[in-house]
């Protein structure tokens, strides 16, 4: 049996920081871009999965706190979404195994397109008029259950689904967004984190190394967050989170 060669720590730590930046600032990218960068770094399938988790818990209290000094957080849609996702993280991590650690980095890849393509789409204000009116917990509950399902089988703090069902859906503006999305992630994140370490899917010396850059980087994101033009970076990010994505599909479909 061959035993992967991991990469350095400096890499490691580098790229937590860069992913922990993006994660400060948009409340998404957390693990959904540290996997796929982690698999890139050659870290091996379901290792760089779940590698990113225990640095998610500890980045996203660290990322909200400044989000919650600035009352950017909905309280109430982060209950509803902790009370239907929480269940739900527990039986996607636990199917994660029989998916298999290539077939997850695939479906991490296509889903930076699906977040990237979702942050460029317009924000208008009848926009948000109307998700004001769909804030219920009946709409919710249940499609946080559906985010954390995919949350604990891709071993994601799930930022990139719950952060375009804020902003399209529920009509939160981006930093409300990000805000109250860290702070779902802060919760969701611990049963997916307890499960792939009970699974054995957890390599804690790539973890240590991977948040000893992501937590100090989620920090500098939210404080910077009130410094940058919102819309312009949530476009960017949009546009690089696309070609990431064709880029990284492309390489593991391929490799």
């Amino acid at each position: 049996m061959v035993v992967p060669v991991m990469p350095p720590w400096p890499e490691l730590t580098g790229t937590g920081a860069a992913i922990g930046v993006l994660f400060g600032l948009f409340g998404v990218g957390g693990s959904s871009f540290a996997t796929p960068m982690l698999g890139l770094l050659g870290v091996p399938g379901l290792i760089a999965v779940a590698a990113p988790l225990p640095a998610t818990i500890p980045a996203a209290i660290a990322g909200a706190v400044a989000y919650v000094r600035r009352q950017e957080i909905d309280r109430q849609i982060a209950r509803w979404s902790v009370m239907g996702g929480v269940p739900a993280t527990i039986v996607g991590a636990l199917l994660s195994g029989s998916v298999g650690g290539k077939a997850l980095l695939v479906a991490s890849g296509v889903v930076l397109g699906a977040v990237g393509a979702r942050i460029l789409l317009p924000i208008t204000s009848e926009n948000r008029l109307a998700g004001r009116a769909r804030r219920r917990a009946g709409l919710v509950i249940p499609a946080a259950a559906v985010i954390g399902f995919f949350t604990g089988l891709l071993a994601n703090g799930g930022g990139f689904l719950l952060v375009p069902l804020f902003v399209l859906v529920l009509g939160l503006t981006m930093p409300e967004s990000a805000g109250t999305s860290l702070a779902v992630i802060a919760v969701l994140s611990v049963p997916t984190l307890i499960t792939h370490w009970a699974l054995g899917h957890i390599d804690w010396n790539v973890a240590g190394a991977f948040a000893a850059g992501a937590i100090p980087g989620a920090v500098a994101g939210s404080l910077l967050v009130t410094r940058l033009n919102a819309d312009r970076l949530r476009k960017a990010f949009g546009v690089l989170l696309i070609g990431f994505a064709v880029y990284f599909t492309t390489h593991q479909i391929l490799a």
